[in-house]
Protein backbone atom coordinates (compact mmCIF):
# COMPACT_ATOMS: atom_id res chain seq x y z
CA UNK A 1 0.00 0.00 0.00
CA UNK A 2 1.37 3.55 -0.98
CA UNK A 3 1.31 6.29 1.32
CA UNK A 4 0.16 9.88 0.46
CA UNK A 5 2.95 11.97 -0.18
CA UNK A 6 3.97 13.37 3.05
CA UNK A 7 3.06 11.11 5.70
CA UNK A 8 -0.07 10.40 6.93
CA UNK A 9 -2.49 12.99 7.94
CA UNK A 10 -6.09 12.88 9.47
CA UNK A 11 -7.72 14.05 6.33
CA UNK A 12 -6.34 10.66 4.33
CA UNK A 13 -7.04 8.61 7.51
CA UNK A 14 -10.36 9.21 7.50
CA UNK A 15 -11.23 8.89 3.73
CA UNK A 16 -10.32 5.51 4.55
CA UNK A 17 -12.35 4.79 7.72
CA UNK A 18 -15.94 3.20 6.62
CA UNK A 19 -18.64 5.36 6.62
CA UNK A 20 -20.57 5.15 10.05
CA UNK A 21 -23.62 3.91 8.70
CA UNK A 22 -21.83 0.42 8.09
CA UNK A 23 -20.32 0.82 11.79
CA UNK A 24 -23.64 1.31 13.24
CA UNK A 25 -24.99 -1.34 11.10
CA UNK A 26 -22.40 -3.93 12.26
CA UNK A 27 -22.79 -2.99 15.48
CA UNK A 28 -26.63 -3.60 15.73
CA UNK A 29 -26.53 -7.11 14.20
CA UNK A 30 -27.48 -9.76 16.27
CA UNK A 31 -24.95 -12.10 15.71
CA UNK A 32 -21.94 -9.42 16.53
CA UNK A 33 -24.63 -8.41 19.81
CA UNK A 34 -24.88 -12.44 20.78
CA UNK A 35 -20.56 -12.39 20.85
CA UNK A 36 -20.37 -10.02 22.79
CA UNK A 37 -22.60 -11.53 25.94
CA UNK A 38 -21.24 -14.80 25.00
CA UNK A 39 -17.86 -13.29 25.70
CA UNK A 40 -18.85 -11.60 29.10
CA UNK A 41 -20.75 -14.32 30.30
CA UNK A 42 -17.27 -16.61 29.89
CA UNK A 43 -15.16 -13.91 31.54
CA UNK A 44 -18.07 -13.54 34.51
CA UNK A 45 -17.86 -17.34 35.07
CA UNK A 46 -14.57 -17.37 35.21
CA UNK A 47 -13.34 -15.65 37.71
CA UNK A 48 -16.27 -16.88 39.51
CA UNK A 49 -14.83 -20.27 39.40
CA UNK A 50 -11.19 -19.11 40.40
CA UNK A 51 -12.51 -17.56 43.53
CA UNK A 52 -14.56 -19.92 44.94
CA UNK A 53 -11.72 -22.37 44.14
CA UNK A 54 -9.63 -19.98 46.26
CA UNK A 55 -11.88 -19.61 49.09
CA UNK A 56 -12.84 -23.70 49.11
CA UNK A 57 -9.32 -23.85 50.01
CA UNK A 58 -10.15 -22.58 53.73
CA UNK A 59 -12.50 -25.73 54.24
CA UNK A 60 -10.41 -28.34 52.87
CA UNK A 61 -9.91 -30.81 54.67
CA UNK A 62 -6.54 -32.14 55.17
CA UNK A 63 -4.52 -35.58 55.81
CA UNK A 64 -6.45 -38.76 55.70
CA UNK A 65 -9.55 -39.57 54.16
CA UNK A 66 -10.23 -41.63 57.12
CA UNK A 67 -12.44 -41.03 60.19
CA UNK A 68 -11.18 -39.61 63.26
CA UNK A 69 -11.98 -42.79 65.37
CA UNK A 70 -9.95 -44.61 62.33
CA UNK A 71 -6.58 -42.50 62.29
CA UNK A 72 -3.62 -43.39 63.52
CA UNK A 73 -1.98 -40.10 66.64
CA UNK A 74 0.21 -39.66 63.43
CA UNK A 75 -2.27 -38.88 60.98
CA UNK A 76 -4.22 -37.09 63.66
CA UNK A 77 -1.42 -34.73 64.50
CA UNK A 78 -1.05 -34.16 60.59
CA UNK A 79 -5.06 -33.55 59.96
CA UNK A 80 -5.00 -31.10 63.28
CA UNK A 81 -2.15 -29.25 61.71
CA UNK A 82 -3.60 -27.70 58.65
CA UNK A 83 -6.69 -26.96 60.89
CA UNK A 84 -8.17 -23.18 59.71
CA UNK A 85 -10.84 -23.05 61.88
CA UNK A 86 -11.21 -19.35 62.53
CA UNK A 87 -11.34 -18.42 66.03
CA UNK A 88 -14.30 -16.95 68.36
CA UNK A 89 -15.19 -15.56 71.72
CA UNK A 90 -18.25 -14.12 72.67
CA UNK A 91 -17.31 -11.66 75.24
CA UNK A 92 -20.42 -10.59 76.51
CA UNK A 93 -21.18 -10.64 79.81
CA UNK A 94 -23.69 -13.84 81.04
CA UNK A 95 -27.34 -12.14 82.04
CA UNK A 96 -28.26 -14.64 84.29
CA UNK A 97 -26.11 -15.99 86.89
CA UNK A 98 -25.76 -19.44 86.23
CA UNK A 99 -25.26 -19.26 82.69
CA UNK A 100 -22.34 -20.51 81.61
CA UNK A 101 -19.61 -18.36 79.36
CA UNK A 102 -15.94 -18.62 77.59
CA UNK A 103 -13.78 -16.04 79.08
CA UNK A 104 -10.42 -15.44 77.61
CA UNK A 105 -7.45 -14.38 79.49
CA UNK A 106 -4.30 -12.59 77.29
CA UNK A 107 -0.86 -12.65 79.62
CA UNK A 108 0.79 -10.95 76.52
CA UNK A 109 0.09 -7.72 77.87
CA UNK A 110 1.24 -8.29 81.72
CA UNK A 111 4.65 -6.98 82.23
CA UNK A 112 6.72 -6.17 85.46
CA UNK A 113 8.60 -3.18 84.93
CA UNK A 114 10.57 -0.24 86.35
CA UNK A 115 7.33 1.84 84.39
CA UNK A 116 5.25 0.51 87.05
CA UNK A 117 3.16 3.43 88.37
CA UNK A 118 2.65 4.85 84.75
CA UNK A 119 1.99 1.59 83.38
CA UNK A 120 -0.75 0.96 85.59
CA UNK A 121 0.81 -2.36 86.55
CA UNK A 122 -1.20 -4.27 89.34
CA UNK A 123 0.57 -5.60 92.64
CA UNK A 124 -0.62 -8.55 94.88
CA UNK A 125 0.14 -8.02 98.49
CA UNK A 126 0.24 -11.55 100.58
CA UNK A 127 -0.20 -12.34 104.01
CA UNK A 128 -0.61 -15.49 105.97
CA UNK A 129 -1.87 -14.99 109.11
CA UNK A 130 -2.03 -17.24 112.53
CA UNK A 131 -2.40 -15.73 115.58
CA UNK A 132 -2.09 -12.23 114.22
CA UNK A 133 -4.60 -10.35 115.91
CA UNK A 134 -1.75 -8.15 117.96
CA UNK A 135 -0.21 -7.17 114.81
CA UNK A 136 -3.27 -6.03 112.79
CA UNK A 137 -3.50 -2.43 113.98
CA UNK A 138 0.25 -1.42 113.20
CA UNK A 139 0.03 -3.84 109.90
CA UNK A 140 -2.52 -1.80 108.51
CA UNK A 141 -1.46 1.82 109.60
CA UNK A 142 2.29 1.06 107.55
CA UNK A 143 -0.40 -0.55 104.87
CA UNK A 144 -2.46 2.42 104.82
CA UNK A 145 0.87 5.09 103.90
CA UNK A 146 1.98 2.92 100.88
CA UNK A 147 2.52 5.55 97.76
CA UNK A 148 1.82 3.06 95.67
CA UNK A 149 -1.42 3.91 93.94
CA UNK A 150 -3.76 2.06 96.26
CA UNK A 151 -6.54 1.41 92.97
CA UNK A 152 -3.74 -0.31 91.46
CA UNK A 153 -3.73 -3.02 94.46
CA UNK A 154 -5.09 -6.12 95.77
CA UNK A 155 -4.60 -7.48 99.24
CA UNK A 156 -5.11 -11.21 99.89
CA UNK A 157 -4.87 -13.29 103.61
CA UNK A 158 -5.03 -17.19 104.32
CA UNK A 159 -6.19 -16.85 107.88
CA UNK A 160 -5.20 -20.71 109.94
CA UNK A 161 -4.94 -22.36 112.88
CA UNK A 162 -6.26 -19.55 114.88
CA UNK A 163 -6.76 -19.74 118.68
CA UNK A 164 -7.00 -15.90 118.71
CA UNK A 165 -9.25 -13.42 116.91
CA UNK A 166 -6.87 -12.84 114.24
CA UNK A 167 -10.23 -13.29 111.84
CA UNK A 168 -12.47 -10.93 113.27
CA UNK A 169 -9.36 -8.12 114.23
CA UNK A 170 -8.67 -8.74 110.16
CA UNK A 171 -12.46 -8.32 109.19
CA UNK A 172 -12.78 -4.98 111.24
CA UNK A 173 -9.71 -3.47 109.94
CA UNK A 174 -10.39 -4.39 106.30
CA UNK A 175 -13.83 -2.94 106.83
CA UNK A 176 -12.22 0.39 108.01
CA UNK A 177 -9.91 0.92 105.16
CA UNK A 178 -12.18 -0.01 102.31
CA UNK A 179 -15.73 1.15 103.58
CA UNK A 180 -14.93 4.28 105.74
CA UNK A 181 -11.91 5.80 104.54
CA UNK A 182 -11.02 8.24 102.15
CA UNK A 183 -11.39 6.69 98.25
CA UNK A 184 -7.52 7.00 97.85
CA UNK A 185 -6.88 4.79 100.77
CA UNK A 186 -8.65 2.16 99.56
CA UNK A 187 -7.34 -0.53 97.67
CA UNK A 188 -8.69 -2.07 94.68
CA UNK A 189 -9.76 -5.63 96.52
CA UNK A 190 -9.52 -7.50 99.48
CA UNK A 191 -9.74 -11.40 99.96
CA UNK A 192 -10.11 -13.39 102.99
CA UNK A 193 -8.91 -17.16 102.44
CA UNK A 194 -9.57 -19.79 105.44
CA UNK A 195 -7.43 -22.86 105.58
CA UNK A 196 -6.53 -24.60 108.60
CA UNK A 197 -3.74 -27.51 108.10
CA UNK A 198 -4.49 -29.19 111.38
CA UNK A 199 -1.16 -27.32 113.34
CA UNK A 200 -3.37 -26.95 117.01
CA UNK A 201 0.15 -27.30 118.51
CA UNK A 202 1.03 -24.20 121.16
CA UNK A 203 4.58 -22.94 121.18
CA UNK A 204 6.19 -20.27 122.95
CA UNK A 205 8.45 -17.73 121.09
CA UNK A 206 11.34 -19.74 122.45
CA UNK A 207 10.11 -23.02 121.13
CA UNK A 208 8.93 -21.78 117.94
CA UNK A 209 11.88 -20.59 116.84
CA UNK A 210 14.33 -23.08 118.20
CA UNK A 211 15.82 -25.78 115.92
CA UNK A 212 13.82 -28.62 116.95
CA UNK A 213 10.82 -27.20 115.38
CA UNK A 214 12.05 -25.52 112.06
CA UNK A 215 11.49 -28.06 109.74
CA UNK A 216 7.89 -28.90 110.53
CA UNK A 217 7.50 -25.11 111.18
CA UNK A 218 8.50 -24.66 107.47
CA UNK A 219 7.06 -26.72 105.39
CA UNK A 220 3.99 -25.33 107.10
CA UNK A 221 4.28 -21.89 106.13
CA UNK A 222 5.57 -22.87 102.54
CA UNK A 223 2.31 -24.91 101.97
CA UNK A 224 0.15 -22.02 103.50
CA UNK A 225 1.73 -19.65 101.35
CA UNK A 226 1.47 -21.94 98.27
CA UNK A 227 -2.37 -22.29 99.17
CA UNK A 228 -2.61 -18.04 99.32
CA UNK A 229 -0.56 -17.92 96.77
CA UNK A 230 -2.67 -19.41 94.24
CA UNK A 231 -6.47 -18.47 96.04
CA UNK A 232 -5.03 -15.20 95.53
CA UNK A 233 -3.29 -14.71 92.06
CA UNK A 234 -5.34 -13.13 88.97
CA UNK A 235 -4.33 -12.90 85.10
CA UNK A 236 -4.04 -8.85 85.82
CA UNK A 237 -1.11 -9.18 88.47
CA UNK A 238 1.95 -7.87 87.54
CA UNK A 239 4.01 -8.14 91.38
CA UNK A 240 3.14 -10.23 94.13
CA UNK A 241 4.37 -8.24 97.36
CA UNK A 242 4.57 -10.93 100.41
CA UNK A 243 4.85 -8.92 103.84
CA UNK A 244 4.36 -10.28 106.86
CA UNK A 245 2.24 -9.32 109.88
CA UNK A 246 4.66 -8.68 112.32
CA UNK A 247 6.92 -5.16 110.59
CA UNK A 248 6.74 -2.52 112.87
CA UNK A 249 8.37 -0.01 110.20
CA UNK A 250 9.44 0.38 106.30
CA UNK A 251 9.66 2.85 103.87
CA UNK A 252 6.88 4.32 102.49
CA UNK A 253 7.87 3.65 98.96
CA UNK A 254 9.17 0.34 99.50
CA UNK A 255 7.25 -0.66 96.26
CA UNK A 256 8.51 1.79 94.41
CA UNK A 257 12.15 1.78 95.46
CA UNK A 258 11.99 -2.22 94.86
CA UNK A 259 10.45 -2.18 91.49
CA UNK A 260 13.31 0.20 90.60
CA UNK A 261 15.57 -2.62 90.68
CA UNK A 262 14.26 -4.73 87.89
CA UNK A 263 14.69 -7.92 89.49
CA UNK A 264 13.05 -11.05 89.53
CA UNK A 265 13.27 -11.45 93.49
CA UNK A 266 13.94 -8.97 95.78
CA UNK A 267 14.27 -8.60 99.58
CA UNK A 268 15.17 -6.25 102.34
CA UNK A 269 17.73 -6.53 104.80
CA UNK A 270 15.60 -7.33 108.26
CA UNK A 271 16.50 -5.80 111.70
CA UNK A 272 14.75 -4.82 115.10
CA UNK A 273 14.55 -2.29 117.34
CA UNK A 274 15.81 -3.58 121.21
CA UNK A 275 16.35 -0.86 123.65
CA UNK A 276 18.61 -1.75 126.53
CA UNK A 277 20.14 1.19 129.22
CA UNK A 278 17.92 3.62 126.70
CA UNK A 279 19.81 2.18 123.52
CA UNK A 280 19.04 0.73 120.91
CA UNK A 281 21.54 -1.89 119.69
CA UNK A 282 19.76 -2.48 116.11
CA UNK A 283 19.36 -6.02 116.70
CA UNK A 284 19.58 -8.39 112.92
CA UNK A 285 16.48 -10.78 112.78
CA UNK A 286 16.25 -12.80 109.35
CA UNK A 287 19.22 -15.34 109.14
CA UNK A 288 17.25 -16.90 106.10
CA UNK A 289 18.70 -14.50 103.66
CA UNK A 290 22.59 -15.93 102.62
CA UNK A 291 25.12 -16.07 100.21
CA UNK A 292 25.99 -19.99 99.69
CA UNK A 293 29.67 -20.99 101.04
CA UNK A 294 31.34 -24.72 99.51
CA UNK A 295 31.55 -25.40 103.82
CA UNK A 296 27.21 -25.94 103.38
CA UNK A 297 27.65 -27.34 99.83
CA UNK A 298 30.04 -30.20 101.46
CA UNK A 299 27.36 -30.34 104.29
CA UNK A 300 24.61 -31.41 102.21
CA UNK A 301 26.34 -34.41 100.47
CA UNK A 302 26.12 -35.88 104.02
CA UNK A 303 23.12 -35.10 104.45
CA UNK A 304 19.28 -37.41 104.28
CA UNK A 305 17.84 -35.57 101.27
CA UNK A 306 14.56 -35.21 103.41
CA UNK A 307 16.65 -33.01 106.18
CA UNK A 308 15.74 -29.35 106.34
CA UNK A 309 18.80 -27.05 106.93
CA UNK A 310 17.75 -23.70 109.39
CA UNK A 311 19.88 -21.15 109.27
CA UNK A 312 21.38 -19.24 112.33
CA UNK A 313 21.66 -22.61 114.79
CA UNK A 314 24.69 -24.04 116.10
CA UNK A 315 23.26 -27.64 115.22
CA UNK A 316 24.70 -27.23 111.69
CA UNK A 317 27.38 -24.89 110.80
CA UNK A 318 26.85 -24.04 107.24
CA UNK A 319 29.37 -21.04 107.43
CA UNK A 320 26.93 -19.02 104.90
CA UNK A 321 27.30 -15.42 104.81
CA UNK A 322 24.46 -13.56 105.97
CA UNK A 323 22.96 -10.68 104.70
CA UNK A 324 22.60 -9.23 108.02
CA UNK A 325 26.44 -9.49 108.57
CA UNK A 326 26.43 -6.73 105.96
CA UNK A 327 25.02 -3.08 105.68
CA UNK A 328 23.77 -0.41 107.28
CA UNK A 329 20.55 1.45 106.47
CA UNK A 330 22.89 5.06 106.90
CA UNK A 331 24.41 3.85 103.36
CA UNK A 332 22.96 3.66 99.65
CA UNK A 333 20.06 1.65 99.81
CA UNK A 334 20.42 0.36 96.40
CA UNK A 335 23.41 -1.65 96.80
CA UNK A 336 22.65 -5.07 95.64
CA UNK A 337 24.18 -8.49 96.62
CA UNK A 338 23.27 -12.09 94.90
CA UNK A 339 21.74 -14.37 97.15
CA UNK A 340 21.18 -18.03 97.09
CA UNK A 341 18.50 -18.03 99.90
CA UNK A 342 15.55 -15.57 101.58
CA UNK A 343 13.75 -14.64 104.34
CA UNK A 344 9.79 -14.27 103.85
CA UNK A 345 9.42 -10.89 106.42
CA UNK A 346 9.88 -9.01 102.59
CA UNK A 347 10.02 -10.30 99.05
CA UNK A 348 8.67 -8.63 95.69
CA UNK A 349 8.26 -11.14 92.77
CA UNK A 350 8.02 -10.59 89.38
CA UNK A 351 4.55 -12.70 89.35
CA UNK A 352 5.62 -14.59 86.29
CA UNK A 353 8.17 -16.32 88.40
CA UNK A 354 5.18 -17.57 90.49
CA UNK A 355 3.30 -18.38 87.36
CA UNK A 356 5.46 -20.35 86.07
CA UNK A 357 5.62 -22.57 88.35
CA UNK A 358 8.15 -21.13 91.34
CA UNK A 359 6.56 -21.74 94.58
CA UNK A 360 7.22 -22.10 98.04
CA UNK A 361 8.16 -25.66 98.48
CA UNK A 362 6.34 -27.73 101.64
CA UNK A 363 9.05 -30.38 101.77
CA UNK A 364 12.64 -30.53 101.54
CA UNK A 365 13.81 -29.01 97.96
CA UNK A 366 17.82 -28.92 98.23
CA UNK A 367 17.45 -29.08 101.55
CA UNK A 368 15.92 -26.07 101.69
CA UNK A 369 11.95 -25.52 102.39
CA UNK A 370 9.95 -22.97 102.58
CA UNK A 371 11.48 -19.13 101.36
CA UNK A 372 14.83 -20.72 101.29
CA UNK A 373 13.73 -22.96 99.05
CA UNK A 374 11.45 -21.20 96.82
CA UNK A 375 14.91 -18.95 96.58
CA UNK A 376 16.93 -22.44 95.37
CA UNK A 377 14.06 -23.34 93.15
CA UNK A 378 14.39 -19.95 91.47
CA UNK A 379 18.20 -19.85 91.41
CA UNK A 380 17.75 -23.32 89.32
CA UNK A 381 15.50 -22.21 86.63
CA UNK A 382 17.93 -19.09 86.02
CA UNK A 383 15.60 -16.04 87.88
CA UNK A 384 17.44 -13.49 89.69
CA UNK A 385 17.61 -13.38 93.35
CA UNK A 386 18.96 -10.36 94.82
CA UNK A 387 19.33 -8.51 98.23
CA UNK A 388 19.62 -4.80 99.42
CA UNK A 389 21.94 -5.16 102.34
CA UNK A 390 21.60 -1.19 102.72
CA UNK A 391 17.57 -1.31 102.30
CA UNK A 392 16.36 -2.02 106.07
CA UNK A 393 13.06 -2.86 106.92
CA UNK A 394 12.00 -3.10 110.96
CA UNK A 395 10.31 -6.23 112.67
CA UNK A 396 9.13 -6.84 116.17
CA UNK A 397 12.24 -7.79 118.85
CA UNK A 398 10.97 -11.76 119.37
CA UNK A 399 12.83 -11.86 122.33
CA UNK A 400 14.48 -14.83 121.18
CA UNK A 401 16.61 -17.41 123.74
CA UNK A 402 20.39 -16.08 122.91
CA UNK A 403 23.09 -18.86 121.86
CA UNK A 404 21.48 -20.14 119.37
CA UNK A 405 24.63 -19.54 117.15
CA UNK A 406 26.88 -21.59 119.71
CA UNK A 407 30.17 -19.67 119.01
CA UNK A 408 29.68 -17.85 115.91
CA UNK A 409 29.05 -14.42 115.79
CA UNK A 410 25.89 -12.89 116.49
CA UNK A 411 25.06 -9.66 114.54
Amino acid sequence: MLLPKGGVTWKSARARLPPWRAVLVLLTRTRFLVTIAVTGLVILLWRGVSKSASEMQNFYCYGSNKSPMEMSLNEMVEWNAHSQTPVLFNHHEPYEVNSTSITEVDLNPIKSSIQAVSNRERVLILTPLRDAAPYLEKYFDLLYKLTYPHELIDLAFLVGDCKDDTLANLASELDRIQNHADEKVRFRSATVVRKDFGADFEMSVEERHGFAAQGPRRKAIGRARNYLLYSALKPDHSWVYWRDVDIVDCPERILEDFMAHDKDILVPNIWFHRYRDNRDIEGRFDYNSWIESDKAMRLKQTLDPNVILAEGYKEYDTGRTYLVSMGDWRKNKDEEVELDGIGGVNILVKADVHRTGINFPAYAFENQAETEGFAKMAKRAGYQVVGLPNYVVWHIDTDEKPGNLGDRKAY
